[in-house]
């Protein structure tokens, strides 16, 4: 083999001074054989491999390394890594310097490439020498860590969502204590303020306990309402036709619609394929978008919604004539507790993006300020999600 010490070709080399022609011939072809196989080797690696000096000139690229850093053999010898990856050089220096002989220490880096395409790419970088007189070079190994490190984040950001609706939960239910119990001693008040002789003033404290009551009673349904909405709990699955549900959904808030003078202008098509979802659940995502639109827009604005599907997804767009949102506001949308709205508690998006995610699906926002929202919901279809699963 070509890595062992002492092989024949070493003797062949050994010995070159006393070949003949013929001998040269072959020595020549046994070299272009082994410069093959390593090269197939080498290109047959996922990850990078390349050999730079220590100005970054790039004397060998396997194939996933110049796909990563956009490196092609006509750029000429003048190219320099520095040059396909800007700020690396600045990352990495005296790291030549240290790279003395009989030294191997091992650089890593991580770092974001913009071009040919985005990708994360994680760097490990080792100085060697050829010979004893030679400059030292450095063999890189790049490894294309995209999907790890957007698995990892999306992990990151899966357990903070958990526990921040944990402990969203917690609260509420602590609530709902101190709740019961002005419950019971306004019931206490009211039986004793019957019995007291009628006056003026008896009847003005039974109206401000019938209040309290009242307000006892909303609070409660709000908590009741927020416990359902952000518990998490996988959604019961059963064949869905969307329409319905968004159907629904309008009816539920016509009136708060036509109250705030908004128009509604609707593309639902009478015949949509069918999505595995939890009727419920869609209709808490559709109910704080459809909500979000309205409380954006003033009088003689226009709710939009457009249903429509090709061979493997359903896609609902709900689009609005509102303020429209901040550009550094539209990065922060899904962050637990973030809001623009006065009295806002910034965890109704969350929720939306969670049910999405949960059934499999993806949501996506655009906006631009004074002009409006889009939001966009992707649903796989039933067959679509049965493969999905079963791979």
């Amino acid at each position: 083999m070509a890595g062992k010490k002492n092989s024949s070709l070493d003797k062949v080399l050994g010995r070159i001074d006393r070949l003949d022609m013929a001998g040269l011939q072959t020595l020549v072809q046994r070299l272009a054989r082994e410069r093959a196989m390593l090269d197939t080797v080498f290109n047959t690696l996922q990850e990078g491999v390349l050999v730079i000096t220590a100005d970054g000139e790039i004397d060998y690229a396997n194939d996933a390394a110049a796909r990563l850093i956009g490196f092609k053999e006509e750029m000429g010898a003048a190219t320099t890594l520095w040059r396909l990856v800007p700020g690396l050089r600045a990352s990495l220096e005296g790291e030549g310097k240290r790279g003395k002989r009989n030294e191997s220490p091992l650089v890593t880096r991580e770092f974001e490439l913009t071009y040919p395409q985005p990708r994360v790419v994680r760097l490990y970088m080792v100085p060697f020498h050829e010979d004893d007189t030679g400059e030292p070079r450095f063999a890189i190994i790049l490894a294309d860590i995209t999907t790890e490190k957007k698995s990892t984040e999306e992990l990151i950001e899966n357990e903070k969502i958990s526990s921040v609706l944990l402990l969203a939960a917690g609260v509420a239910h602590e609530l709902g204590n101190p709740l019961n119990s002005l419950t019971i001693h306004l019931q206490l008040i009211e039986r004793k303020l019957k019995k007291l002789p009628g006056s003026k003033e008896a009847g003005s404290l039974a109206d401000s306990i019938q209040i309290c009551q009242g307000e006892v009673t909303r609070l409660d349904g709000i908590i009741r309402n927020f416990l359902e909405a952000i518990r998490p709990r996988p959604p019961d699955l059963s064949e869905v036709n969307i329409v319905d549900v968004i159907e629904d959904v309008l009816r539920f808030q016509a009136t708060e619609l036509e109250d705030r003078g908004l128009k509604v202008k609707g593309e639902l098509p009478a015949s949509i394929p069918v999505i595995m979802a939890d009727t419920n659940q869609l209709k808490q995502v559709f109910f704080n978008l459809i909500k979000n639109a309205m409380e954006a827009m003033q009088s003689g604005g226009a709710l939009g919604i457009l249903v429509r599907a090709d061979d493997d997804a359903v896609y609902v767009r709900i689009s609005d004539t509102g303020s429209g949102i901040k550009t550094e506001d539209l990065s922060k949308l899904f962050s637990p507790y973030h809001t623009t709205k006065t009295g806002g508690h910034g965890l109704g998006l969350m929720i939306v993006q969670r049910i999405i995610r949960d059934h499999g699906g993806h949501v996506g926002i655009e906006s631009k300020e004074g002009a409006g929202t889009v939001v966009t919901l992707q649903f796989p279809q039933k067959h679509r999600r049965v493969r999905m699963l079963k791979s």
